[in-house]
């Protein structure tokens, strides 16, 4: 995974580029089955991609493509004219309908490409609370996702607002058109047979996860600058990278791009001190240089260079979310991280880094735990919380080992690479 983000050639035109993302984006990331459902959650920028997945849904045999587009404008509307109630608020009936959708085996795409600081100037308290009251109405549909119920998968397009912050000094057209050039990149859609490099691609973090489940550590230990922390591992926890089978039988990338092998730690098996090596951009905040203090899996002191407010508001969500739901690896030579860019997204920065989450776990990361209760889940030590925010603890500089279940240190990464 020494692969640089490549420049696609010049006879491959963005029309191409976008229609191959398209069809990643259905046979790769969701395994469309013949006759699924598909809901799609997209920005109103993103539509041009978003019509080219419909096209490809209906090819591979979707029975109905529904598609639910976002306004970032109007989202402002909401902070600058909405009265003060309204922020405790959120369209229950609408993620109510998701579940149920969900739970009848529609297939669930999301594109992504939000302005990462687009509530950056709004009032701390009134984003908490309109974020708290989003997590309590999605939890439901939620809970599907997370236990992988249905075959899913998270897709980005550029847009102008969040091409500007990852290019601030170029002028739009040409931020946005970079911006395209990387997530094309990332995604492999770029490769002369993108569906061929995927297939390889998860033959290679597969062969990762099986290494990582064959060593069965009991915790994991980072160290690197402002930075001790020993992460406890839940019982009986499982390792994944790469494709993976949904209940239904579906496989399917929950992340186009995705470079991460990760697993569930146990909720109070958490001690130390961690340093982000990466800003985290959540719901239009850029959290800068996070630095936390676990005792017992919970936070207990939590400081932020810019955004501390937001953070400590997201902390109070409830109380999972001073705890961990998830623990990644993620070599710094991936394709993401070797770019040189810092996307303010998640779902690209994380993959150029090794990182954590707060707050829910994913039962698929317990054995069994897809047939498990929420009590055995719990039992086994796995989070439950309202969010689930990852934010990247890795570097050139970060060591991890792994610790056997006799408390012996073994060697995994050294200066942010895999040690074998």
């Amino acid at each position: 995974m020494n692969e640089q983000l490549r420049s696609p050639s010049d006879a491959t035109s963005h029309a191409q580029l976008l229609d191959r993302l398209a069809e990643v984006a259905v046979r790769v990331g969701l395994g469309l089955k013949e006759g699924q459902e598909v809901v799609i959650t997209a920005p109103l920028e993103a539509v041009a991609l978003v019509r080219r997945i419909t096209e490809h849904a209906y090819k591979a045999g979707a029975s109905l493509v529904t598609t639910l587009f976002s306004d970032e404008e109007a989202t402002l509307m909401r902070y600058r004219h909405g009265r003060d109630g309204s922020f405790d608020v959120a369209s229950d009936w609408l993620y109510e309908g998701m579940a149920t959708a969900f739970r009848k085996g529609a297939a669930r795409l999301a594109v992504v490409g939000e302005d990462p600081a687009l509530l950056a100037k709004e009032d701390p308290d009134k984003v908490s609370r309109a974020n708290r009251a989003r997590s309590k109405a999605y939890m439901p549909a939620l809970n599907l996702i997370a236990g992988f119920d249905t075959n899913w998968t998270i897709v980005s397009a550029a847009t102008p607002s969040w091409a500007k912050a990852v290019f601030p000094d170029d002028p739009e057209d040409v931020a946005v058109a970079k911006l395209w050039q990387a997530i094309f990149s990332a995604s492999r859609v770029d490769a002369p047979d993108p569906i061929a490099a995927w297939e390889k691609h998860n033959a290679n973090l597969q062969a990762r996860t099986r290494m990582m489940n064959g060593k069965n550590f009991a915790a994991l230990h980072f160290r690197g600058p402002g930075t001790d922390l020993r992460v406890g591992l839940a019982d009986g926890h499982e390792w994944n990278g790469g494709s993976t089978h949904a209940k239904n039988g579906v496989v399917c990338n929950a992340n186009i791009p995705t470079e991460e092998v990760f697993t569930t730690p146990h909720k109070d098996r958490v001690d130390g001190y961690v340093t982000s090596t990466k800003p985290l951009s959540y719901n239009g905040t850029l959290i800068q240089d996070i630095q936390v203090t676990f005792e017992g899996g919970r936070i207990v002191d939590a400081k932020a260079r810019t955004g501390e407010t937001v953070l400590a508001k997201v902390l109070d969500t409830d109380e999972g979310a001073r705890r961990l739901g998830e623990v990644a690896l993620v070599p710094f030579s991936s394709p993401i991280s070797q770019s040189g860019l810092l996307f303010f997204n998640t779902l690209f920065d994380e993959n150029a880094s090794s990182h954590i989450a707060l707050g829910q776990a994913y039962s698929k990361c317990i054995r069994g735990g897809g047939s498990m209760s929420e009590e055995e889940l719990a039992a086994r030590g796995a989070n439950k919380s309202l969010i689930h925010i990852d934010w990247m603890i890795g570097s050139d500089k970060v060591d991890v080992d792994g610790i056997t279940q006799d408390g012996k240190a073994e060697p995994l990464m050294r200066g942010g690479e895999w040690v074998a």
